[in-house]
């Protein structure tokens, strides 16, 4: 049996009601960050680290500071400079790149996100990260992790030209990667990348309910909608069968 606080299902959805099996999937395409890799770097890079620099350099108090960077990243969500560490790098004067490298110890797996990748490999699934993070940050988080190694490409977003949660993203990703909608899982923590990939025609839809190990999981009603990984592995009644395949 799931434990409720690892597993969360809307009985509408259609992988809640018995129609999730591993072997209708060929493609496994995941989001990185709140769904491999624990979001609570980003929420303090972001929102507390950068703030706290720029206070310093803008002569400002952290609340005014916050408040203003809040604002410029909400100017620019959904667009490709939302990502871009070169972009901000340049519009707050500070390095962002050199500080991910310097803050690059707070950057890991979130619990289960190493086997669950594992035991992709072990079923033989062609699995690619697909994520709205600009290569610069990519790279640190890369090297930090080792989880290029677990994965048959990782695509980011200035690699198609916009965004996951834009419609013009899936057809262009779907060109690329040649993997066929309706046999392909996208896995995502972030509502309008998935709602994007479902009216693409992507198939089978997860949520990454609990995106930072700090912050309590936050399910949607209208997606499978997990809190870790055990659902994905041997939770589910259809997919136990194909847990049997991991060795020891």
């Amino acid at each position: 049996m799931v434990h409720s606080e690892n597993y969360f299902m809307n009985n509408g959805c259609p992988m809640a009601n018995g129609g999730f099996s591993w072997d209708q999937i060929d493609d496994v395409l995941l989001d990185m960050d709140g769904t491999l890799l624990d979001r609570h770097f980003d929420n303090f890079f972001f929102e507390e680290e950068l703030p706290r620099r720029y206070a310093l350099l803008q002569g400002l108090s952290f609340d005014e500071s916050r408040s203003r960077l809040m604002a410029m990243y909400r100017s620019m969500e959904g667009e490709l400079a939302w990502t871009d560490l070169h972009y901000w790098s340049e519009r707050v004067g500070i390095d962002v790149v050199a500080m991910h490298k310097e803050l690059d110890h707070m950057i890991g797996f979130l619990p289960g996100a190493e086997e669950f990748l594992q035991y992709l490999q072990r079923l033989g699934k062609r699995v690619t990260i697909i994520t709205n993070a600009h290569e610069s940050g990519l790279s640190v988080k890369a090297a930090k992790t080792g989880l290029d190694q677990y994965v048959d490409r990782i695509v980011d977003a200035f690699e198609i030209g916009y965004l996951k949660m834009r419609p013009e993203y899936w057809p262009k990703c779907q060109r690329l990667l040649g993997f066929d909608p309706a046999r392909s899982l996208f896995m995502d923590d972030d509502e309008g990348c998935l709602v994007a990939a479902e009216r693409f025609g992507v198939a089978h839809l997860v949520h990454s309910a609990k995106s930072s190990s700090r912050l309590p999981p936050a399910p949607l009603a209208q997606f499978f909608s997990v809190a870790g990984f055990r659902p994905l592995l041997d939770g589910h009644p259809v997919i136990r069968r194909e847990s049997k395949r991991e060795e020891p």
